[in-house]
């Protein structure tokens, strides 16, 4: 059988054909190129600030927001290690100068009362001294208390008091730490490094344990590494704190042609655009445009303030610009910082797409050189 069109023709035919399909249809990409990105621009109608990164955009964006505690944490006194708090217990002794006394039987010189709780009010009773407030006073300031109260109904009492458990001065430590529990604060675990000691150490990588403390209706945060690393983070506990040990949870995400796309933990390190590609394998050499490397980032007020060089209002995004191809273009992005949040991204060089529909065309050339054969 002779074909009807000449091959010349229905390759000509096919050609247009597929071209027509692509340029319809689309190619698969891993998202915008920076021409698309561009126009979101507020320049052009958008809401997105397009920048490129230079050095007055470095120094106007590059902080790091520190965890940290509060003034009010940081200078809150130890507890004391002999203050009687709601719900200790007490053990009482009381001596009498006399055969027959108030509280001892017929030949015994004393007394013994154990387990008295502090009440939720941070009081006792004793008998014939009455309802006493034991909270807030030392151990001796409330036998001194008992002494005169009952001083004036028997000769010349003597007596002592003693702890019996601290269940009034205690903190909860709770998550990544080996033994989770209500501990007591006492005289070696007063601070929160020693507490957390106290509890078996952290069980995540120090690197990425993050410490928050809840005191009443506030709260503050610290890298485990700044714990130890500044004494003014190693706060005093108060009585009903809540420790808790997570794992760090900020991060960045990489996208676009990259040698991997993938969300990536940031832990408390301080990390540049260069560190942060090199991290998911670097700019893939066979796909990626070095001159549309893009930090995406909602910037708060304050900042964006700067790097604009004009007054804003509320949040902005803001689309960073890094072009590796200049010539400080990666000293530009060894200095630009990558915070949490941020999403990397970059755009696939121009001739990727040219190559994508020249394959897609000719791949439907070669079909229909197929389809034609059999007509022959």
């Amino acid at each position: 059988m002779t074909a009807i069109f000449p091959q010349a023709g229905i390759l000509r035919l096919t050609m247009i054909a597929a071209l027509v399909l692509v340029t319809a249809c689309g190619l698969p990409r891993p998202g915008p190129n920076k021409k698309e990105i561009y126009a979101g621009a507020v320049e052009r109608g958008g809401n997105a600030n397009v920048i490129y990164v230079n050095d007055h955009v470095n120094r106007a964006s590059n902080f790091a927001p520190a965890y940290g505690f509060s003034s009010s944490f940081r200078n809150a006194g130890q507890v004391g290690a002999d203050e009687i708090r709601a719900g200790d217990v007490l053990g009482l002794s009381i001596w009498e100068n006399v055969d027959d006394g108030l509280l001892t039987s017929l030949g015994a010189s004393s007394t013994a009362l154990t387990e008295i709780q502090v009440d939720s009010a941070g009081y006792i009773f004793v008998p014939y001294a009455g309802r006493i407030r034991a909270a807030g006073n030392s151990p001796e300031q409330l036998r001194q208390i008992i002494t005169e109260r009952l001083s004036a109904q028997t000769p010349d009492p003597q007596v002592t008091v003693s702890r019996v458990a601290g269940n009034g001065a205690t903190v909860s430590v709770m998550g990544k730490v080996l033994a989770q529990g209500v501990y007591p604060i006492e005289r070696p675990t007063r601070t929160l490094s020693s507490m957390l000691a106290q509890a078996g150490g952290v069980s995540v990588e120090p690197e990425v344990a993050v410490i928050t403390v809840k005191r009443g209706g506030s709260q503050g945060k610290v890298s485990l590494t700044d714990l130890y690393g500044s004494r003014s983070n190693d706060i005093a506990l108060r009585p009903g704190d809540i420790i808790l040990v997570e794992e760090d949870q900020r991060n960045f995400t990489a996208l676009g042609a990259l040698g991997g796309q993938t969300r990536v933990p940031l832990g408390n390190e301080m990390i540049s655009a260069v560190e942060a590609i090199a991290m998911v394998g670097g700019l893939s050499s066979a796909l990626a445009d070095p001159t549309g490397v893009f930090v995406l980032r909602d910037e708060p007020e304050s900042v964006a303030s700067r790097v604009l060089g004009k007054p804003v209002y509320g949040t902005q995004r803001m689309a960073y610009v890094l072009d590796l191809t200049r010539p400080n273009g990666l000293f530009l992005a060894r200095d630009f910082l990558i915070r949490d949040g941020d999403t990397i991204y970059v755009t696939e060089a121009p001739y990727v797409q040219w190559n994508k529909t020249i394959a897609a065309i000719t791949g439907s050339v070669d079909s229909a050189d197929t389809v034609a054969s059999f007509g022959e």
